[in-house]
């Protein structure tokens, strides 16, 4: 069985002030020419459909589009809600859409229960697990300790049980929305840090052919047999040496696994450059970049005059300008952005606490500020979901 793998549409979503709807419409143009040209048996979008929990109506029409050409095809989809994506806004409808051949899975109660595809070999069953937010799904898989491996954990044991009272021989597809170790992330994710911890063992998905993972914007190979496709487009300039792409990925007979990377269409190229004003407006070695989407930082000492209609006399399409004055780490004048670069917010408030008092949080103090950050972050997605 062939499959496409892809994840983190992030439908609605914004490059700074460009908006890339056009884009996005662009790609799923794309993903429709590639499932009908490369014979693909099933597509799995693992996640982030939205970039928020109630999105602009363009992004609705343009995902109802995308529903619609997927459904002419006669390919089945299988897809998961992600942790921008509002699970009950995205699964309004699950029931009659999979008699189109879409199937949504966002309801964290049937993560055991799969879709079933066939192909000449067999059954292949597809568990989908939607993002799971520890702190609103601990009482469904009856874990004691709010965390994502914990409720991970507990969803994959039910996968596993089910595929255990399956015929022998049958295949089986995960796909998840979580940070998996070893994985790579970049600016534009949204942190899902619950106790300090954000990321979750590969080894959770044991026993499973394939897992298609989403929620990280890099495509990346963690083990042959689970990968994250990464999002079509690049959401911020953290991703400029990003590859945008999907996985093609043929399930033999026995359960092995092949991949080919194919490339998505780019709208237009990122760079970062870096250096005085006077040189970005000068250097020859940047004329490669003229025509890219650009996050300019200047070091000028004093910030000069006009720097950014300066800069897009060159750079027509400079988006974001940034300062950072060459100066010594001890130097007074380095700003409070700089000086928190790299740092959670736990890492701030106990450095905040040794400030105040001369020494740090002891370890009781540490777990009531994660306690605390992860009622925030709960609350947080509680009143996303209720929206």
């Amino acid at each position: 069985m062939r499959l496409l793998h892809t994840s983190d549409w992030h439908l609605g979503r914004a490059f700074h002030r460009v908006n890339l709807l056009g884009a996005q419409a662009e790609f799923i143009g794309h993903l429709v020419t590639t499932v009908r040209e490369r014979d693909v048996d099933a597509v799995v979008v693992s996640g982030d459909v939205y970039d928020r929990a109630v999105p602009p109506l363009a992004a609705v029409e343009l995902f109802d589009t995308a529903l619609h050409r997927l459904a002419d095809l006669g390919v089945p989809t299988v897809m998961i809600s992600g942790n921008h994506d509002s699970a009950r806004r995205l699964g309004v409808g699950a029931g009659l859409i999979d008699r189109a051949g879409i199937h949504l899975r966002t309801e964290p109660s049937a993560a055991g229960t799969p879709v079933i595809l066939r192909d000449a070999h067999g059954d292949v069953a597809f568990y989908g697990l939607p993002y799971l937010e520890p702190a609103l799904v601990k009482d469904e898989f009856a874990v004691d300790r709010a965390g994502h491996e914990a409720v991970l954990g507990a969803a994959m044991d039910r996968v596993r049980a089910d595929l255990a009272t399956r015929a022998p021989g049958t295949r089986s597809v995960v796909l998840a929305h979580a940070f998996v170790t070893g994985g790579q992330a970049s600016d534009s994710e949204r942190d899902i840090t619950v106790g300090g911890v954000a990321a979750v063992p590969a080894a959770i998905f044991d026993g499973v052919d394939y897992t298609a993972l989403g929620h990280l914007h890099g495509c990346q190979t963690i083990t042959d047999r689970v990968r994250y496709s990464g999002s079509p487009l690049a959401y911020s300039f953290s991703e400029t040496d990003h590859r945008k792409s999907m996985w093609l990925i043929d399930l033999d007979a026995d359960g092995s696994v092949g991949a080919e990377r194919l490339d998505c269409p780019v709208p237009r190229p990122l760079a970062r450059v870096r250096g005085t004003l006077d040189h970005l407006l000068a250097d020859p070695g940047l004329t490669r970049h003229e025509d890219a989407w650009i996050e300019a930082t200047l070091t000028d000492p004093v910030r000069p005059a006009e720097p950014m209609a300066r800069l897009t006399e060159r750079f027509p399409h400079t988006l974001s300008l940034v300062f950072d004055p060459e100066r010594t780490q001890g130097d007074p004048r380095v700003s409070y952005a700089r000086r928190l670069a790299g740092r959670g917010d736990q890492q701030i408030a106990q450095d905040f606490v040794a400030h105040v008092r001369g020494a740090g949080p002891d370890e009781d103090e540490a777990a009531v500020l994660r306690e605390a950050f992860d009622a925030v972050r709960a609350d947080h997605a509680v009143r996303e979901v209720a929206r």
